[in-house]
Formats: C-alpha cells, sequence, structure tokens
C-alpha cells in the first residue's frame, strides 16, 4: 500500500502483522477443532491460544526464517513454536500452506470491503441529502456534449445516486463470493484434514465453507463476480462427495 493515498484504517488490513495475526487465529481455531474430535491433546489447544493470542509476531525474524528455509508459512511456524514452545507441533497437522493463505486472504478481502461499503452508504446518504435539496434548482442538461433542454441539478445527484446504489450491490456481490474458507489439506482431498475442522474455522472466522472441487487452493474465481449458480451446485456436489468418501474411510 501506498501510505499516502491509504487510509490507515485499509493499510492496517494488509499489514504484515496483521496478515500473521490471521494466520495464528486460522491454525489455532483448527487446533481447537482437531482438539474436539481427539486429533491433538486439548491442553496443548489452550496452550497455542494462551502463548500466540497477545503475541505480537517478529517480521524481520520471520523474514530472516525465510530467506533461509525458502518458504513463508514455514517461517512463520517456525517463529510460532519460538513464542509457544514443544506444544506448537501440534499446529498446522494435516493443512496444506494454501489453507491458511488462500482463508487470510479472503478475510482480508471482507475487512476491506467492508470498510468500502461503510463509505458507500456515507457517499449514498450524502448524494440523496443532496438530490433532495437541489430538487428544484435548475441547470443546463447535455445531449451530445452540447447544451440541450434544461433540467435539475437534482436530477443529476438522483442519477448518480442509482449508479452507486448499483455499485455497492455489486460490491455486496463481491464480498459474498470471497468470503470463504478452505481447509482441505494437500490437493484438497481432506485425506489429513477431517472436514469438521473446515467448517469450524470458517464459522470463528466469519467465512462460509468453500463448496469447490477436491483442490488445495481456493478457487481463483472468487476474485472475480464470475460463479454462475450451476457451477456452484457442481462444486458442491463434488465436495459432498469427498467428505462422503473420507467419512466412509
Amino acid at each position: 500500500m501506498i501510505p499516502r493515498y491509504t487510509r490507515p484504517e485499509m493499510a492496517a488490513i494488509w499489514d504484515p502483522q496483521t496478515r500473521y495475526r490471521i494466520w495464528f487465529e486460522i491454525e489455532a481455531h483448527a487446533a481447537d477443532a482437531m482438539a474436539e474430535l481427539g486429533i491433538i491433546p486439548k491442553e496443548a489447544a489452550k496452550t497455542i491460544w494462551a502463548k500466540g493470542k497477545d503475541a505480537k509476531f517478529d517480521v524481520a525474524r520471520i523474514d530472516a526464517i525465510e530467506r533461509e528455509v525458502k518458504h513463508d508459512v514455514i517461517a512463520f511456524l517456525t517463529h510460532l513454536a519460538e513464542i509457544v514452545g514443544p506444544e506448537a507441533r501440534f499446529v498446522h497437522q494435516g493443512m496444506t500452506s494454501s489453507d491458511v493463505l488462500d482463508t487470510t486472504f479472503n478475510v482480508q478481502l471482507v475487512r476491506a470491503a467492508d470498510l468500502l461499503i461503510a463509505d458507500l452508504d456515507k457517499v449514498l446518504a450524502a448524494l440523496k441529502r443532496r438530490a433532495f435539496e437541489h430538487k428544484m434548482t435548475p441547470t443546463i442538461g447535455r445531449s451530445h456534449g452540447i447544451h440541450a433542454e434544461p433540467t435539475t441539478f437534482g436530477i443529476k445527484l438522483a442519477y448518480a445516486y442509482a449508479e452507486f446504489a448499483r455499485g455497492r450491490e455489486r460490491l455486496l456481490a463481491a464480498r459474498k463470493e470471497v468470503a470463504t474458507c478452505a481447509i482441505s489439506g494437500a490437493v484438497g482431498t481432506f485425506a489429513q484434514v477431517d472436514p469438521r475442522v473446515e467448517e469450524h474455522v470458517a464459522k470463528a472466522m466469519g467465512l462460509a465453507v468453500e463448496p469447490r472441487c477436491a483442490t488445495c487452493s481456493a478457487p481463483r474465481c472468487w476474485r472475480r463476480k464470475s460463479s454462475s449458480p450451476r457451477a456452484r451446485r457442481a462444486r458442491r456436489r463434488c465436495r459432498t462427495s469427498a467428505i462422503r468418501y473420507y467419512r466412509k474411510t
């Protein structure tokens, strides 16, 4: 983010410290779910939260580790182990890097969208107020870029209001599209992580479970509003089949 063009609230969402905080929360919520399922000790999950919830992650230290190990998530987990201690060996069990990276990116996109939606609401309120204020204020109309019949400034503001309202609807749709969680392990088969872990993390992070075919990465189409209802139903059926297979075995 370019500081002089960025509000502090928006910059904070994309700050490395915030990103690592979300990484930790995803890992800790996953540990909670695994503890409830008997996969890891419950005391370990409690320790992970107790030692990590108020920790300030050392970005420079993580960068230094990454230069050595050549892997961002391993670098973070190594630093987390320095904070949590021996119980850190239960963190990230059965998960893959994209589980953390993609879900974190979605959390950030949702938070950024919420800021923009709040701003749009203020813009809409101002446009509506001004449109009524200038309901009878005469102004020249334009056609083909030249003066035409007279109109009112209020109507012009009403046009702007309608356009911003349509933009808000598109932003809401985009927010819903990206508000998904993907915790399915290597290549997305759920072979090493129970689907209930994904459901728990999604609920804890305010997201929906990603209804997709098996893959270790969340689909890139959620970055744009391009998924048809038919495609979503197909992905949901595919995911359901994967979960049923996991539970049978």
